[in-house]
């Protein structure tokens, strides 16, 4: 038994040791440095400079150009990664030898904005004050450095210098991390004196000479030097270099860019929409006329389908019923007579009031066949200004204008007239069949500078004139993101030029792009008054729709100054409202009077009208009683006009002519129910509904988003390319 006991003890004792040896051999393997490698990055790509070190230690390091780093740490350490401008990280070292870090963004100097999209959901925007820190003399000539450049990567955050030698000649780059990638050559453009240089001159400038230097980031780079300031910009003032008087104009264009910039998903933008009061109801006693322009544009539309899906809420002045509801084409038949388009009406109920009714009218144009357009004389006047640098404006203008010219025949010609501080011709009248000479014009334009669009669009409809075809299609094509600032700039201003210019016999077109400073009103103007169309490009999707698909409809008019004036008759309709329209009515002396400007009609497009209509005997809140008038006495006729809802005349002129032609059509008091109606108009309505929803309509009674839905899926089924259905989901975003 005593010998059992003490074998166990044994054993015992044995296992003990064993546990101390294992015991030792994991300490002395935890104990064991490594090494850990990674790449630190941000949503922009990978980070320079970017401070690591061991939480309670003295060891540290930090990423190079690539944004790599390597460090020897044990394992259960902690990592701390820190860097201007960003969060600092904090990670625990584990088993992994690779440590790859995203870093977020910490808003040092801004702060956050709250705000409740249309879709119900709360967004967070940054509002970031001045990007710019400024180096003085002392500060550089006090620094530990042999150059300027050196001296600036301790003072200025976010900035990194790279030199690499070949064995025959060093080669700098400096980066400012701002809003782009460090990836790729994009080098901070470096300016000494007003005159752009690079990194070695700027290097071999001795510091002493060196008065102050502005490191500028991002998108303030991009507003004073255009696309090219797009990764930041050094801007260097010497002592001798430039006069006062002119240092001081350098340092107050600075001072203008330290104001606050706000990333471009915000409704408190400087985007600029014109105010309307939309149509109210009118009783035909008062007012038998109704005129208006037909209006073909559809910017409105995209614009707010941009809102939309941006998580924005829509401007109210933004929304254009009638744009929305013309986005669309309708199963409209083709003319069959000599005019250059058919007509169609509908009568049935209206789905947002009960009671109301709708009466719906359609045109459609013509469609000429491809072999028998006239030839075309284009002149393309591209705005290539500093506020243009944005992808979503010049990159994506110059890819929708490949669209349009990928559609040229041989005997059409194009000339690109661009325009910042001043306008140029940069491409003369070139034929349709030189693709490659005209895409690598486009190819080749960058942005910066001011905004010169009167004096573009002078030397535009110049080279236009110039190049005139008779019988041709002749026009030019303003993209731009109608932030007009030099010259003439003001709407009147804009309206008076462009008035000027359609005697000319030129059409125009306007594509609009970008964000946060767009300029909507403008471009309407310029549309409205210039025998013109209108389209807000978003994406190069809608570029392909309407340079593209809808190429022959946008770009060659087949009837121009196209007037609708519809008389009502009282003995059905207690009162009236157009939906819609409102920057298109006219007086109903302008029906007959040729010198006034309407709206242009182009080949197989259809444009569609909605008047609400308050019937006789219905009693509603929105009619007000009309006092009984004592010069006015009802007008007796021998003819019975009983069965008449309302006739409606048409003018148009031919797209070279002077004179207007009319037509003339009756509209039937024979309503048919909503469900009977067809899918058209039960599409259109649930358009015109949403337009009246998103403008807060207060002649609307149902607001509902489900509602305006199943109407919506009733008239789908006509969608093959799917723009319905889009339409569809955009109604689902908004509550």
């Amino acid at each position: 038994m005593k010998n059992v006991k003490n074998f166990s003890l044994g054993i015992a004792m044995l296992l003990t040791f064993l546990n101390f040896i294992a015991l030792s051999s994991f300490n002395s393997i935890t104990n064991t440095k490594v090494t850990i490698t990674g790449v630190v990055s941000d949503e922009l790509g990978p980070i320079a400079g970017v401070n690591i070190h061991i939480q309670g230690s003295k060891t540290k390091t930090s990423t190079d150009f690539d944004g790599r780093y390597k460090i020897e740490a044990n394992e259960n350490e902690i990592l701390v990664f820190s860097y201007t401008g960003k969060k600092t990280q904090k990670i625990t070292i584990k088993k992994n030898l690779i440590v790859n870090v995203l870093m977020e963004d910490e808003l040092v100097n801004g702060r956050d904005v709250e705000i409740v999209g249309a879709v119900g959901i709360k967004k967070k925007q940054e509002v970031y004050t001045s990007s710019i820190q400024v180096v003085n003399s002392k500060e550089i000539t006090q620094a530990a450095n042999p150059n300027v450049v050196q001296s600036l990567s301790g003072k200025v955050s976010g900035l990194t210098v790279n030199t690499t030698n070949n064995g025959v000649n060093p080669t700098t780059r400096i980066v400012l991390r701002g809003n782009r990638s460090i990836a790729g050559n994009n080098e901070a453009l470096i300016v000494i004196d007003n005159v752009i240089a690079d990194a070695r001159t700027l290097q071999a400038l001795p510091p002493e000479l060196v008065e102050s230097t502005n490191a500028i980031k991002g998108a303030q780079g991009a507003a004073l030097y255009g696309e090219q300031g797009a990764n930041g910009a050094i801007i260097v003032l010497t002592k001798k270099g430039l006069s006062a008087e002119e240092k001081k104009k350098v340092q107050d264009t600075i001072a203008k860019c330290q104001q606050p910039i706000v990333v471009p998903n915000e409704t408190a933008s400087q985007e600029d929409y014109d105010s309307f009061i939309e149509n109210s109801f009118t009783n035909p006693k008062n007012e038998p006329l109704s005129t208006f322009s037909i209006d073909v544009d559809n910017a409105s539309y995209t614009n707010v389908r941009r809102f939309i899906n941006n998580g924005q809420v829509v401007p109210k002045n933004a929304v254009r019923v009638e744009e929305m509801v013309n986005f669309f084409k309708y199963n409209y038949e083709q003319p069959k007579s000599n005019h250059p388009f058919s007509i169609h009406t509908e009568y049935s109920d209206s789905p947002w009031n009960e009671k109301h009714k709708l009466v719906k009218i359609g045109l459609q144009g013509k469609q000429i066949d491809s072999d028998n357009l006239p030839n075309s004389n284009f002149v393309f006047l591209i705005d290539v200004s500093g506020s243009m640098s944005a992808q979503n404006k010049l990159p994506l203008l110059k890819e929708s204008m490949k669209v349009l010219v990928s559609q040229l025949r041989e005997n059409d010609k194009v000339a690109i007239v661009v325009y910042a501080g001043a306008a140029g011709l940069v491409l003369p009248p070139t034929s349709g069949n030189n693709k490659e000479t005209i895409i690598k014009s486009l190819d080749n334009l960058n942005a910066g500078g001011s905004t010169a669009g009167g004096a573009g669009i002078e030397l535009a409809y110049k080279i236009a004139t110039e190049n005139f075809i008779k019988g041709g299609n002749n026009r030019v094509i303003l993209a731009t993101d109608g932030d007009f600032n030099v010259g003439a700039t003001s709407n009147k201003d804009m309206e008076t030029l462009i008035e000027e210019k359609r005697k000319s016999g030129v059409f125009l077109t306007c594509l609009g792009y970008g964000m946060g400073n767009y300029k909507d009103s403008k471009m309407e103007i310029l549309a409205n008054k210039g025998n013109g169309n209108y389209a807000y490009i978003d994406n190069i999707q809608e570029a392909n729709r309407f340079l593209g698909k809808e190429f022959k409809g946008s770009m060659f008019a087949i009837a121009k100054d196209v007037k609708i004036q519809i008389e009502f008759n009282p003995k059905h309709v207690q009162s009236y409202r157009l939906i819609g329209y409102e920057n298109r009515k006219l007086r109903p002396e302008d029906f007959r009077n040729d010198a006034i400007d309407a709206g242009e009609l182009g080949s197989g497009h259809t444009v569609t009208a909605l008047y609400e209509i308050i019937p006789v005997g219905v009693e509603s809140k929105f009619t007000n009683e009309i006092p009984e008038l004592k010069y006015t006495e009802t007008v007796k006729s021998t003819k019975d006009f009983s069965n008449e809802l309302a006739t409606i005349k048409f003018r148009y002129k031919k797209p070279d002519g002077e004179k207007s032609i009319e037509m003339v059509q009756v509209i039937e008091n024979k309503p048919i129910a909503l469900q009977n109606s067809s899918e058209d108009f039960k599409f259109s309505s649930a358009v015109a509904w949403f337009g009246l929803k998103l403008r807060d309509s207060q002649l609307v009674d149902n607001k509902s988003s489900v509602a305006i839905k199943t109407l919506a899926l009733q008239g789908k089924s006509n969608d093959a390319e799917g723009y319905r259905s889009e339409f569809i989901r955009l109604v689902e975003a908004v509550n």
